[in-house]
């Protein structure tokens, strides 16, 4: 075998254990919804991050990936490759698959409890066929307008958190609050069903960061990857700190829920930049990314009152701004506080209001044209009960007594009767 030969093999290698890693964040991104959930939804949940992965996976296949990395037309959209004819470099189509996958799923935990089913496939379908994609031609695919401008953003911070956040951002508001999330003015807790859960799924999702950032590099490049891995893992603790401290300081204890968040807020932040900043410059990143994550969960839930139950437009898209601007400001190269030229900065700024944009208009659109054949919510009696019972016919927990014996036949009001005498049942023998 020849130098190059082994050298090829190399970079195959460490492509795909990166593609191997984001795959595996789809478990992480499973167990932070379903455990920031009520335990009634758990298997909805599942089955919506199931059908995101493959589904997304397929669609991107035959139309998503050729309007990503195609030959360009005005830098706008790609228009080749179709079902990958063409296409020699399948590791790389792999690994992106994966990222598509990741952002499409980021509007489903915003989403959750209370969406149909189908209306979240139509939602998988677009993002993965063009809405995704299009933003990913603009700033990866080598001719995008995006980065004729010298826009940064090394492995997504825009182009994958942001895109999705937005997505989730205006489908969450057209789809509406769940059931009882505000009285008037007041703003009632949903507490998820398990904090554990929760942890183990940001842990996953830390330990699939470093293949999403890492194998960003496409080779194994000991110049490059060391610093890239350090920038993550530096952003991400900074990011857990400093949300447990700024907590402690804003509510007088540390919140366990949001300090979890802090991790992935950390690595968002740090995504666009991973290969542009030094380690301070992560620290940084993570460190300003917490009391953004902490004030932007209360804005979106309290100001502008749209039900975000794991807290993804916030983690993904506030950060996902500071994450890109942050590029601008510390670049080794160009930021602003290394160059004094504010140019960087200011494309930066571009890019995130172009996507912004694109992708607000595009899935209103899309959710407009949706559900003029799909409801949007599932019905009333449906959500009450939990989706896990009547649309998928299974609960996600033995000990969930007082969802027993409801069965898929019979109407809404028999099944709900049934539900109440069982946890009228309960609650006697509770008191007993």
């Amino acid at each position: 075998m020849t130098v190059e030969a082994l050298e090829l093999s190399i970079n195959l290698v460490w492509v795909m254990l990166g593609a191997f890693l984001v795959f595996f964040m789809h478990t992480g991104f499973a167990m932070v919804e379903a455990g920031f959930t009520r335990s009634k939804n758990a298997v909805n949940i599942l089955m919506k991050n199931f059908i995101t992965i493959s589904l997304g996976g397929i669609v991107y296949f035959f139309a998503g990936y050729a309007i990503m990395f195609g030959d360009s037309v005005n830098g706008m959209i790609g228009f080749s490759g179709f079902a990958l004819r063409g296409v020699e470099d399948i590791a790389f189509f792999v690994f992106q698959a994966m990222f598509v996958a990741t952002c499409a799923t980021i509007i489903s935990g915003a989403v959750a409890e209370r969406t149909n089913i189908f209306a979240y496939i139509a939602m998988v379908i677009v993002m993965t066929l063009f809405i995704y994609p299009i933003v990913g031609h603009w700033v990866w695919q080598g001719d995008g307008w995006l980065t004729s401008l010298g826009f940064i953003d090394f492995a997504g911070s825009t182009v994958v958190h942001l895109t999705g956040a937005v997505a989730a951002f205006v489908a969450a508001a057209m789809i509406g609050p769940r059931i009882g999330k505000y009285t008037g003015r007041r703003v009632n807790v949903i507490p998820g069903h398990s904090i554990p859960l929760g942890a183990l799924g940001v842990f996953i999702l830390w330990l699939g960061w470093f293949g999403f950032n890492g194998a960003s590099t496409l080779a194994a490049d000991p110049a490059s990857v060391p610093g890239v891995i350090a920038n993550t893992f530096l952003a991400a603790s900074a990011g857990v700190f400093m949300t447990a401290m700024y907590t402690k300081f804003r509510y007088g204890y540390m919140d366990g829920s949001l300090t979890l968040n802090g991790a992935l807020a950390g690595l968002v932040s740090i995504t666009a930049g991973a290969a542009n900043l030094s380690m301070i410059g992560a620290l940084v990143a993570g460190t300003i990314a917490a009391p953004i994550l902490v004030e932007g969960v209360r804005f979106i839930d309290s100001k502008l009152r749209i039900d975000d139950p794991v807290g993804a437009v916030t983690v993904h898209g506030f950060c996902g701004i500071w994450g890109t601007l942050a590029v601008g400001l510390l670049d080794k190269a160009n930021g602003l506080f290394y160059s004094g030229s504010a140019t960087l900065l200011a494309v930066q700024a571009i890019g995130i209001v172009a996507v912004i944009a694109w992708t607000s208009i595009a899935i209103f659109i899309s959710l407009s044209i949706i559900k003029l054949f799909i409801p949007l919510r599932v019905p009333r009696e449906e959500e009450i009960a939990g989706l896990d019972t009547i649309e998928h016919g299974a609960n996600a927990y033995e000990f969930q007594d007082s969802f027993k014996g409801v069965q898929r036949s019979g109407s809404f009001a028999e099944r709900l009767t049934t539900l109440g005498n069982q946890q009228t049942s309960n609650s006697e023998l509770r008191k007993a």
